[in-house]
């Protein structure tokens, strides 16, 4: 690390040698540096990692106090850290995690923006977002292969398996909207993607994920075109504000194929009003936040009607988990839920079999150790053609960001496999250091959020927290090495849930437990969750993978495929 606190570089630690007492705790301060390397994060000098605020420590203070802390810690204790600070080290074993962590939890009666705001002004919380403060994000890529995924899923109902031909309209290109473009031109598509602020556009063109940027409008629509007219994979940044853009794109009756919006919007002090310069809406935000949400809750509702002009129109429009719905409807547009989530429209039935977001981080920082993960994962995913595409397809288009990194969307059963080739390959030396392996807070068990992640459940129990906070209970207790709680991530403050582990593949035999034990259980409550709301499938396949759920007596499936007492 150099320079001063808002102004220093962080960067983790790479080889094979130790700077903490063991893996785990080194595996902690890793990825915790990891998040703020500049390639990685949006603002690492104000330590935010991504989503407009979402940070990895409280302070500077905070972090220098936890990266102390994890190499002094030892192999049989405990630190917990009180959103981004860490306030107690207790004696433990070692099959207990290393690092517990909670993030901006506040009791629901309090858990408004205000009051949010009012005790991060007085330094007493801080929002983590999902990985970010749970020490877990990889760049763009941990949420590019649910955004492919989900075009995939458009592609196959709507455009006969490929967008090739087709116009996706967007915005947002920071930390996870930064993924869309890729995930589009990787399915064949052509996407327009506006984003406010240029330094995010260059970003994006800088890492691989975006072709090229357009000089205003109509250059980016007359580009649009053509690659469409020739089934040619393109993606265009435009930079311009979605407020102001997308209306005009409407009035101008342009053929759009698919829309969707990935722009912060689950904070309003976030989303970028139009007609205020930078420093106009700094100086509203500090001074009267109450007029600028009331400003960007309208633009938020010019924004998501014209959406909902092009879903009229026949595009195929989804809302992609930043809870902008709710706050245009709040901003006075009353159809802002006439299209769905992504997850009610694509992603569900695959929650039932517990697919989601697994990835595994190279410790050593060598991209080749990921290469030879990649290899072997082929070989033991070979009967799986959605599996080896996806990760033929990451090995070409994904760069490196900070410690290389690899995502694949798996399900229960199959991250277990996965942990044990990996736990295998650091034994056995084919890999130059032990491996970190999580996974997106976007997961089958692991959130309640009900405009996201749980909107519409069959059961009605969307807002049920119960499940979330069960899973973090779980994973600590099957020896995970970190375990984060927190509160609001992707879809705002007072509107989520969630929470993430990561375990660490060293190539012991101790490892190797904890890593079979945690990839089993993680995914299994995903499984649980979405057979005790009465999905049939999620029923049939706990029945066939043996998890013992006594709920099920009693469950009734309520998803449209039959209504009746369910006897596994």
């Amino acid at each position: 690390m150099t320079g001063t606190a808002g102004a220093r570089t962080v960067r983790a630690p790479h080889g094979g040698d130790l700077t903490c007492r063991g893996w785990a705790q080194e595996a902690a301060l890793r990825m915790l540096m990891n998040n703020l390397d500049p390639d990685v994060a949006e603002r690492p000098g104000d330590l935010v990692v991504y989503g407009g605020n979402g940070r990895a420590a409280r302070s500077w203070r905070d972090f220098d106090a936890i990266v102390d802390t994890l190499r002094r810690l030892g192999g049989d204790e405990t630190m917990l850290v009180q959103s981004g600070r860490p306030v107690a080290v207790f004696r433990t074993h070692e099959w207990a995690p290393r690092v517990l962590i909670s993030n901006a939890m506040i009791v629901p009666e309090w858990a408004t923006l205000e009051e949010f705001r009012r005790l991060e002004d007085a330094g007493l919380t801080m929002f983590g977002q999902m990985t970010a403060g749970s020490w877990a994000y990889i760049g763009s890529q941990g949420i590019l292969q649910s955004t492919f995924e989900t075009f995939a899923a458009v592609a196959s109902r709507r455009f006969g398996g490929t967008l090739a031909g087709t116009l996706t309209v967007t915005a947002g290109l920071g930390g996870m909207g930064g993924a869309q473009p890729l995930a589009i031109t990787m399915n064949g598509g052509v996407a327009v993607c506006l984003e406010v602020d240029q330094a995010k556009i260059a970003r994006r063109m800088r890492l691989g994920y975006l072709d090229v940027q357009a000089d205003d409008l109509d250059h980016a629509l007359a580009l649009a075109r053509t690659a469409r007219d020739e089934r040619r994979a393109l993606s265009i940044g435009l930079r311009a504000n979605a407020a102001e853009a997308l209306p005009q794109i409407v009035a101008r009756d342009v053929a759009v194929d698919i829309a969707t919006d990935q722009t912060s919007a689950h904070d309003p002090l976030l989303y970028a009003v139009p007609g205020l310069t930078p420093e106009e809406a700094g100086h509203m935000r500090a001074h009267d936040p109450k007029t600028y949400v009331m400003r960007a809750r309208a633009s938020m509702a010019d924004h998501v009607e014209a959406l909902c002009a092009l879903l009229d129109r026949g595009a195929e429009v989804f809302e992609y988990g930043n809870g902008i719905r709710v706050e245009a409807d709040l901003g006075g547009f009353k159809r802002a839920f006439d299209y769905p989530g992504f997850i009610v429209a694509y992603i569900r039935p695959l929650f039932c079999e517990a697919k989601g977001h697994c990835r595994w981080i190279a410790l050593s920082g060598d991209p080749a150790d990921i290469a030879v993960i990649d290899a072997a994962m082929l070989e033991e995913f070979a009967g799986d053609p959605s599996v080896t595409r996806w990760l033929r397809l990451a090995g070409r288009h994904v760069r490196v960001q900070g410690l290389p990194a690899r995502t694949c969307m798996l399900g229960y059963g199959e991250r277990a496999r996965a942990g044990r080739v990996i736990n295998d390959l650091v034994r056995d030396g084919k890999v130059r250091a032990p491996v970190a392996i999580g996974r997106e807070h976007l997961d089958a068990g692991s959130v309640a959020s009900p405009y996201r992640e749980t909107e519409a459940m069959a059961d009605g129990s969307d807002a049920i927290a119960d499940w979330p906070v069960l899973n973090a209970l779980l994973n600590a207790s099957s020896g995970a090495t970190w375990v984060g709680v927190q509160h609001g991530g992707g879809t705002g403050v007072g509107r989520s849930v969630h929470t993430g582990m990561v375990v660490v593949a060293d190539g012991t035999a101790l490892a190797a437990r904890r890593v079979d034990r945690v990839m089993t259980n993680d995914p299994g409550s995903g499984v649980a969750r979405h057979a005790d709301a009465g999905y049939r499938r999620a029923v049939e396949f706990a029945a066939e993978q043996g998890i013992w759920m006594p709920s099920l007596d009693t469950t009734v499936i309520r998803d449209g495929q039959g209504t009746g007492e369910v006897t596994p």
